[in-house]
This record gives structure tokens, C-alpha cells and sequence, in this order.
């Protein structure tokens, strides 16, 4: 069969992993096997797995020309991919309920303050009405409960070749010690490792190690960290640690306390969905219940003092390990499974195209509903100063012909009502180079006060806005328009999505890195008109009226703000 895999993230992590294993496999198998992905892949990317290098890699672009038997989901985005690609059959591969993976909206956070409504239409995903493979018997249910799939059941195997528990050690473990390892990127909230490695610190352990795939060489707390590892080199450090404290909130089936089984160790986590697949408490490690971090300290503690629970708790990890299956075994099954599904009524591509668009539709009318509300809210407060202060500004670059919506951006929250004073900085990554500044995320009016960029390698001011004059060679984008009621430099945001373009950047050089400093203010639309008549208009209200009744006129313009 000729297969394909969408992939979202080519480098280390533990769902990347899983699809590296079977499609590694299904090649060896004389199946045709590719890797496609949004953009092109640089092959370090995928150097740790050594599966992956086997592998035929395309970009979407490129696929969107072939034949497959099967286009195979892997993530939440990718569903919505799939009618882009001429296949027999379609499959979503779900490694876990995605939905769950959102952070709680953070009205000062730019990167979680949307969570609410992403959540939504990655859990609308699950609706696509095609055949489902996933890993762990609680997803399984999920999905049949709520969306009435009847997914194929996979568990993932596991490198019986590699994860054993003879073999070489970074340190030997020392009898009368308890070495502590965690594992996962720092930074992902939901696998909750900065809390998880305070509480070993809390605990009377001797050393605390990290195994992590963010790209960091110290942390506070941490004895070693092991970064960016590759998989052949993990089970030496498995090998010298005796405990897994793996504290995640949400995974699938999450391998690590299995790898660690294999090596000789224990583990400790919370009792989280997926958990029960193979770890049983007080058999082969001790489940503690979310959140009860007394709990973890107290087991931890009591493996320190009494030596032979944790040898108990290891040999029970040690009989697991032997019953689950190898990755071979895991691979055929999936490979079967494949082929069953091959055998059945084939996805229409049509409805694929019309359902993807729906739900995108569907997802557009709700942000646009979120938006009104909070214009709402602002507009029908009958005071004067301004409510809903959170806003954000968001500066994209890109270099040359590249896609200036890419993901070269950074942000700054800010309150509104009051100039404020905003520096960002940033990698000149090409030349020319582009800048666009969105200066706010929701429905207002906006007062530039100043643009001024500077190269903090040479000191020379790039580029300074000031003057109307000096904005006139600003592109106005997206849901902005310029206002030409004054001198001073006013935009309305008449959308989430408002974008200013500079000019091109020609001095410099590739590597330098350039400061740009804003300095503006945001305002309601109510209150700008009332601030707006008090600083520019006489006192008297007969003279004002007419000046206001103009000054409307040309703030909304041609814009109707949806009303």
C-alpha cells in the first residue's frame, strides 16, 4: 500500500516517536511510506529517531500531486488537511484527546487568552465522520461515548531490543540512595514538570534527574539534565535512576513509566486517564491521586527509608515489562488494521472538503460572536474610563519572499486607556526584511504616538514614525483603517486582526538584531469619542454637536463594524 502520515512535529516527543515506530515499520513491511508535512523538514530535525531517516518526506504542496491507498491523521490540525490529498481511505490516528491539552484563557497571556474557542474546534475534529486507530482503551470509550466512532485498539509497543535492563549506566545506582528521574519538556503545561521536580525537592531524595526534549542545559532543582537525547541513548539513563516521577495531567497511553520498567525502575504518577494500561498501584508503582502533592512527597519519602518496597515495586514493574508487547508485534497489528479498514466502504472526498469547511465556518461565527460581546461590553459601559483594559501587540517579521504570516512573531500585553511605552525585540533573519506590527487584538481606536526601530548591533535608528507625514508609508491591512480626522496618527480596529506593514528593511546584516519601540494607546469607541470631544471641540455642547456628528461619520467610514 501506498501510505502517507501527516505530521505536525518532526522532532522530539513521545507521539512523534509512536508514528516514526509504525511507519518505520510498515516500510520494512514493502509498503510505500511517506511523512508529509506543511513545510519542508530539515533532516536534523528527525536525526534522533533513526527510524525516520528511512522515511520518505513531502511537503503538502508535493503530496497534494500523488495517489495513496491511505492518508493517515495524526493531529488535531490535520484533519482538516485531509481533503486537500487523493486518497482510497482516510484515518485519523488519535494518540490522545487533544482538547484536553488547552491551557485555561489568560486575559494577559497572548498565547492562552483564545484557548476557550481552540478548544473547540479541535474538539470538533473528533466529528469527522472516518475510520479512527488509537492507542489507549480510555480514548477508545471517549470517542465512542461522544462521537459514536468504533476505533481500532493499538497499543504501542515498546524497543525490547534497546530497553532492557541490563546495559550501560550514565552513574550505577548505590544501595541506601534514591535517585529520581523526570521526564518531559518544561514547558507544556499539562506534563506539569516544573511542579513535579519542586516536589522531589521537597522530598528527602539524593538526586533529582531530568530527561527533557526542550532545549535547556540547566534547572533549578535539578542535579543533571539530559536534553534533546536520542532514543538508542535514553535507557542508560533510565538504567540509573530508581523512580519515574512522571506527574502529567493528560497523555494516551505515555510510554516513559513503561521504558522505565523495562530499565530496571519504579514509578510515581498521577491517576490520570491512560495511566491504568499497564501501571497498577502498589503492585508495580504508586498511583497517587491528581494534584495530591503530599501524597508524592510522602511515597517518596517512604521509598528513601524502606529499601525493600522498592525493590518490591520494581520487581512488579520488572513482570509488566515482560508482558507487554514489542514494537514489531504493535507495528503488524497496525498494519492489519490498515488493511482491514482499506477493505471497507472508502471516505468520500467531497464530504471531507464540505465538513472541514463547516467546521471552520462554524469556528468563524463563533469568534466573531466572542468579538461583538467584548465590543459590547466596552461600548455599553456608561462610564467614562475605559473597561476590559487586556490588549496585546504582535510583531511579525519575515526575510525576503518568505510567508509574512509565518510563525516569526512575538507579542506584549498592555493596558488600554493610557499612552503606553512597548519594546520588542527581534533576529534580523534575512534581507530584505519585513515588519508588521498589529497593534491590537479586538474592536477600538488606536493613537500611535511613535515607531522607532533601532539596530542594537550599530546604534543607528532603521527606521522612526513620527509625523503624519512619516505614517503616511505605513500599509494599512487587515481589519484596520487609517482616520483622517486630526494630526495625530488614529487607526480603527474594526476586527481581531489588524495589521500594519512597514517598509523594507535593506541596511544590516543577518544576525543583527533590531529593537522596535512603540509607543501607543487604545481606546473604547465610546470613550474615545468622549475624550476625543473634550480635548479637540469647545466645552460648549451646541458647538460640539455638529463637530460629533462629523467626527462619526468618518470613524466609521465605509466600515459597519457587522451591526
Amino acid at each position: 500500500m501506498n501510505i502517507g502520515f501527516l505530521l505536525g512535529w518532526p522532532e522530539i516527543s513521545g507521539g512523534t516517536y509512536v508514528i516514526y515506530e509504525h511507519a518505520s515499520r510498515l516500510m520494512k513491511a514493502d509498503h510505500e511510506v511517506c511523512i508529509i508535512t506543511k513545510e519542508y523538514v530539515n533532516p536534523e530535525q528527525y536525526a534522533w529517531h533513526q527510524g525516520a531517516g528511512t522515511l520518505e518526506w513531502l511537503t503538502l504542496k508535493i503530496a497534494k500531486k500523488k495517489q495513496f491507498d491511505i492518508i493517515i491523521a495524526t493531529w488535531w490540525e490535520s484533519p482538516f488537511l485531509l481533503y486537500h490529498l487523493s486518497a482510497d481511505n482516510y484515518i485519523y490516528f488519535v494518540q490522545s484527546i487533544e482538547s484536553r491539552f488547552w491551557a485555561a484563557p489568560d486575559a494577559k497571556n497572548h498565547d492562552t487568552q483564545g484557548n476557550d474557542l481552540s478548544k473547540m474546534l479541535c474538539e470538533s475534529t473528533y466529528s469527522f465522520n472516518i475510520p479512527v486507530i488509537t492507542e489507549a482503551q480510555w480514548i477508545q470509550k471517549y470517542l465512542s461515548d461522544n462521537y459514536n466512532h468504533h476505533p481500532f485498539l493499538v497499543r504501542n509497543g515498546i524497543r525490547k531490543d534497546i530497553y532492557q535492563e541490563k546495559g550501560g549506566v550514565i552513574t550505577a545506582r548505590n544501595d541506601g540512595k534514591l535517585r529520581v528521574l523526570v521526564e518531559g519538556p518544561v514547558d507544556v503545561f499539562h506534563k506539569n514538570v516544573p511542579r513535579s521536580i519542586e516536589l522531589c525537592c521537597q522530598a528527602d531524595v539524593d538526586e533529582i534527574w531530568l530527561l527533557t526534549s526542550s532545549d535547556i542545559e540547566a534547572f533549578s532543582g535539578v542535579d543533571r539534565v539530559f536534553s534533546r537525547v536520542p532514543i538508542k541513548d535514553t535507557p542508560d539513563i533510565y538504567r540509573s535512576c530508581d523512580v519515574l516521577v512522571k506527574l502529567s495531567y493528560i497523555e494516551g497511553m505515555f510510554g516513559p513509566p513503561l521504558e522505565m520498567f523495562h530499565c530496571g525502575g519504579t514509578a510515581i504518577v498521577y491517576d490520570i486517564t491512560g495511566h491504568d494500561e499497564y501501571i497498577v498501584h502498589d503492585k508495580n508503582s504508586y498511583v497517587a491521586a491528581k494534584d495530591d502533592e503530599q501524597q508524592v512527597v510522602e511515597y517518596l519519602n517512604y521509598l528513601k527509608s524502606n529499601p525493600r518496597e522498592l525493590a518490591r515495586l520494581k520487581s512488579g514493574a520488572r513482570d509488566a515489562a515482560e508482558l507487554w508487547p514489542d514494537w514489531n508485534s504493535a507495528a503488524s497489528l497496525f498494519e492489519n488494521t490498515l488493511q482491514q479498514i482499506s477493505e471497507q466502504n472508502a471516505v468520500n472526498r467531497n464530504y471531507l472538503q464540505k465538513h472541514t469547511k463547516r467546521l471552520i465556518a462554524e469556528h468563524k461565527n463563533r469568534l466573531t460572536v466572542n468579538e461583538i460581546k467584548r465590543f459590547q461590553s466596552r461600548e455599553c459601559d456608561d462610564k467614562k474610563e475605559a473597561v476590559d483594559e487586556n490588549n496585546f501587540i504582535q510583531l511579525y517579521y519575515w526575510a525576503g519572499k518568505n510567508d509574512p504570516c509565518g510563525d516569526d512573531f512575538c507579542w506584549r500585553h498592555y493596558k488600554s486607556g493610557d499612552f503606553t511605552d512597548l519594546s520588542l525585540e527581534i533576529p534580523v533573519t534575512g534581507l530584505p526584511f519585513y515588519l508588521r506590527i498589529d497593534p491590537s487584538v479586538r474592536f477600538g481606536v488606536i493613537e500611535i504616538d511613535s515607531i522607532i526601530i533601532t539596530n542594537l548591533r550599530t546604534g543607528a535608528i532603521v527606521m522612526n514614525f513620527e509625523s503624519s507625514k512619516q505614517f503616511d508609508a505605513l500599509y494599512a491591512a487587515g481589519t484596520i483603517q487609517r482616520l483622517d480626522i486630526s494630526d495625530r496618527n488614529l487607526f480603527l480596529s474594526y476586527g481581531d486582526d489588524p495589521q500594519l506593514i512597514l517598509p523594507a528593511i535593506s541596511s544590516g546584516k543577518t544576525g543583527d538584531k533590531l529593537q522596535v519601540m512603540v509607543r501607543l494607546k487604545e481606546s473604547g469607541i465610546s470613550h474615545f469619542v468622549n475624550t476625543y470631544n473634550s480635548s479637540i471641540f469647545s466645552s460648549d455642547k451646541s458647538a460640539a454637536a455638529p463637530e460629533s456628528i462629523g467626527f462619526i461619520g468618518k470613524l466609521f467610514g465605509k466600515k459597519s463594524l457587522i451591526f
